[in-house]
Order: structure tokens, then C-alpha cells, then sequence
């Protein structure tokens, strides 16, 4: 069973707390392979859809790339997503490790009434 640390789960639930934000994870983890997004702001193909099928998902055509980069750079920082640069572009996909640790918090199974939850 997972520890739920709760300081780093508020920080994953604030940064979910924003619908474009949330879209955006939902939309990297039902992914089977990460998407790229270029040093130009370009979609480019990875092993799988690109950033410009996210960014088309999520917003429709009318939002601009900073937009996107805003939000991933946010879900980023909450340990929601990981970007690692493959040449020219930048890969991203859901961190399986945080899907682990956001499902732990809703196991029914874990210690709810337990001390661990004070922390």
C-alpha cells in the first residue's frame, strides 16, 4: 500500500482543481504514448499524438500554445506530468506514479481513521 503524503496531494488537487488542467491530465493519461511539442511551439509526431491533438482536444483551435505550456508547465510542477526532451522536441505523458499515489488516497481499503491521517 502507498503512503499518502498530504502535502503533496493538495498540491496535485490544486493543480487539478482547474478544468483546463484537468482535461489536459485526463487526456495524457488515457494516452497510450507520450506526445511532443517542438522548441518553436510546433506539434510535432511522437509515438503517439501530438501535442496539437491536446492542445485541439482540450481547447478546440482558438487557444494559443503559450496557453497549453502554461497548464503543462503547472502540472509539471505538481509532479502530475514529466517532460523530457528528445532532440527537438518535448515529450510528455502522465506520471504513473502520481496516477498511484492519487488512487491511494481514494482506496477504500486504505486507514482512513488511522493517526497517519493528522499528517
Amino acid at each position: 500500500m502507498i503512503a499518502v503524503d498530504h502535502d503533496e496531494t493538495a498540491v496535485m488537487f490544486k493543480a487539478l482543481g482547474d478544468p483546463t488542467r484537468l482535461r489536459i491530465f485526463q487526456f495524457l493519461r488515457c494516452c497510450p504514448a507520450p506526445v511532443a511539442l517542438d522548441e518553436e511551439g510546433q506539434a510535432r509526431p511522437a509515438d503517439g499524438p501530438t501535442v496539437g491533438e491536446v492542445c485541439c482536444s482540450v481547447f478546440g483551435l482558438d487557444k494559443a500554445n503559450s496557453t497549453i505550456s502554461f497548464h503543462l508547465k503547472e502540472l509539471r510542477n505538481a509532479g502530475l506530468i514529466q517532460m523530457e526532451r528528445r532532440g527537438k522536441h518535448m515529450v510528455l505523458s502522465a506520471r504513473r506514479d502520481a496516477l498511484a499515489r492519487l488512487a491511494a488516497f481514494f482506496d477504500p481499503g486504505a486507514s482512513c481513521c488511522s493517526e497517519d491521517t493528522q499528517s
